[in-house]
């Protein structure tokens, strides 16, 4: 018996370690790990799972027998394709009454998969897809080019530090150092009309768009300790990409002060017409889509969503005057809403439709004004009210983003949780009936 049991417990540890470092938000991969141990035989009421960020643990017992596994989760990467083949493999498993050994080879399958993009194509759209917000913070197509080529630099920088051993935060640093020297040299070549664009875009592949939102996410479904430790993640990941970008700042673009004054000066105000923006929301949509590895097939549909958000945002925010926070948090809200119907249509979890979608509404331009405000000081009245202003409300409208991304998928996840369990309920009793169900 503590063979067969131990053998179980860690099929189940290895699904849920597959989901850890794939980066689903902790609530999907409890619910994962439950319908695969309902598969396994193993009752709710005699399993007990604890996730952090850097561990499983599960322990099945009852008034005889205790067991008790933990499994290490390291390789933490975004990957959303394996989250919605574990979610389906699950749901498989039991409808097919799989074997132990068969789903063990499905899951390994699911774990050796190479990624759907090579490394050249992933840099190539996370350039383009800096370009594009580059074109949402209102440059023309030729700062678009340039943006889009520091980035995939960049990228292609951070990708090799890491490669090298580098460690992960001092990779960011280093490429959002190379991305903003390479945009600052790109200024002096007379091409644009809108030559300082490109510093606010080349670096935002760095942005932690997933475990933002995972963070908020886990916060209110109060996974505390998992919700700190990747809020404590981001922010590191961000501290790394200021440091790179105030230190090139400092080393060269500061020693031309009217970069500073131009900063300041960048309009935030639509000037383009909407299918610009559309067009350029579904360019850095579909580049980001890359980065997290979301299924081929789904591309034009991240690219609709990303549509939708920025024009929503945009018509809230400058149409009917309610600001950027509130314009922000409208888009992302609607997509969200929309992804709870779309992900019965296309078969994904919700998070793979709707961050994708959502990225292109991040502030870049109020980041930059925040950060360029702090490491410019003269000692003039205002400069920290100022600098802080832009701080704050940059922060507001990421926060805002991510509840809105949040908000529809935890209200009704009551509902959506009641009906997969009866689903659920019903396929286990076929599977009874059927006599494949051995339950420890």
């Amino acid at each position: 018996m503590s063979a067969t049991i131990g053998r179980r417990v860690d099929l189940l540890l290895r699904t849920g370690q597959l989901l850890v470092e794939s980066a689903a938000d902790t609530n999907r991969i409890v619910r994962n790990m439950k319908r695969v141990a309902a598969y396994l035989g193993i009752p709710e009421e005699k399993l007990h799972i604890d996730v952090s960020y850097t561990m499983l643990q599960v322990n099945v017992s009852d008034d005889q027998y205790s067991y008790t596994k933990f499994q290490k989760c390291e390789k933490h990467g975004i990957n959303m394709s394996a989250i919605s083949e574990v979610s389906k493999l699950s749901w498989r498993a039991i409808e097919e009454d799989y074997t132990l050994d068969r789903y063990e080879q499905e899951l390994e399958q699911i774990r050796r998969k190479p990624r759907n993009y090579k490394p050249y194509l992933v840099a190539i759209c996370a350039g383009f897809a800096c370009g594009g917000f580059c074109k949402l913070f209102g440059c023309d197509w030729i700062a678009f080019l340039f943006a889009s080529l520091c980035a995939f630099i960049g990228f292609r920088v951070r990708a090799r530090c890491i490669d090298f051993g580098v460690n992960v935060y001092m990779s960011i640093g280093i490429a959002a150092f190379v991305s903003t020297c390479l945009a600052y040299a790109t200024s002096f070549t007379d091409l644009s009309s809108t030559p300082y664009h490109p510093l606010l875009a080349c670096a935002l592949f760095i942005v932690p768009g997933v475990p933002l939102i995972n963070f908020v996410d886990d916060m209110i479904d109060n996974y505390l300790l998992v919700g700190i430790t990747r809020a404590a993640n981001t922010a590191m990941m961000m501290g790394a990409m200021a440091f790179g970008i105030v230190f090139a700042m400092r080393l060269l673009v500061m020693k031309d002060i009217t970069i500073s004054d131009k900063f300041s000066e960048l309009s935030m105000t639509p000037h383009d017409p909407y299918y610009v923006y559309a067009i350029a929301a579904a360019i850095a949509a579909m580049g980001f889509s890359t980065i997290f590895n979301v299924q081929r097939r789904l591309l034009w549909v991240v690219a609709i969503g990303g549509i939708i958000a920025v024009c929503t945002r945009n018509f809230v925010n400058f149409e009917l005057g309610y600001g950027p926070v509130i314009g922000s948090f409208t888009g992302a809200l609607v997509v969200s809403l929309i992804a709870l119907k779309a992900v019965h249509w296309f078969h994904v979890p919700n998070h793979v439709l709707t961050i994708p979608s959502v990225i292109p509404m991040v502030p870049g331009v109020l980041m930059y004004r925040g950060l360029l405000g702090l490491i410019n000081m003269h000692g003039v009245i205002g400069e920290v009210t100022h600098a802080m202003a832009n701080g704050i409300n940059s922060a507001l409208i990421i926060l805002c983003i991510s509840l809105g991304v949040a908000i529809p998928n935890i209200f009704l996840r009551k509902y959506i949780a009641k009906s997969k369990s009866q689903r659920l309920a019903v396929i286990l009793a076929e599977r009874r009936k059927r006599g494949k169900f051995i339950e420890w």
